[in-house]
């Protein structure tokens, strides 16, 4: 039975999603149906938690919106969000961040932000030039600027 539910739910799992963290500040473009219409809206947040695992994954984005704090929780597999791009990589050291709920004003939306390095998946040898002969051409360049 087991079996049967991971192979249903590996085809619904997205790959093209980019790997963040809690405390990054990122913008999720989400497909917004509206009548007819669909739109693309933008809602640009800090993430304040990763949740669950697999197909049913959420991480969950905060944002102030007018001076008012507005959270909104999306399932990371969802066919309605478009794209994710990262703007900040935040350096902080809890897994939820319920405490910004508390925060007002810029301390709200101030998290100091983390230099990330780029996972290196394959182990390339460094390519070095073949060494040429320098000094035998200053040798020759001295010897007959002195004639």
């Amino acid at each position: 039975m087991e079996k049967k539910i991971n192979l249903v739910t590996a085809g619904q799992i997205r790959n093209d999603i980019p790997e963040f963290h809690v405390g990054d500040t990122i913008s999720v473009s989400v497909n917004v149906f509206e009548g007819d219409k669909e739109r693309i809206q933008i809602f640009k947040g800090i993430v304040m938690g990763i949740k669950g695992g697999g197909i049913s994954k959420t991480f969950r984005v905060r944002k102030i919106s007018n001076g008012v704090g507005v959270e909104r929780i999306f399932p990371i597999n969802s066919p309605r969000i478009a794209k994710i791009e990262i703007s900040k990589h935040g350096s902080v050291r809890r897994a939820k961040l319920y405490y910004l709920r508390n925060l007002t004003g810029k301390a709200a939306t101030k998290i100091k932000e983390k230099k990330r390095v780029a996972k290196v998946t394959e182990d390339v040898a460094p390519v070095t030039a073949p060494e040429t002969p320098k000094a035998e051409t200053v040798e020759v360049n001295e010897e007959a600027a002195v004639s």
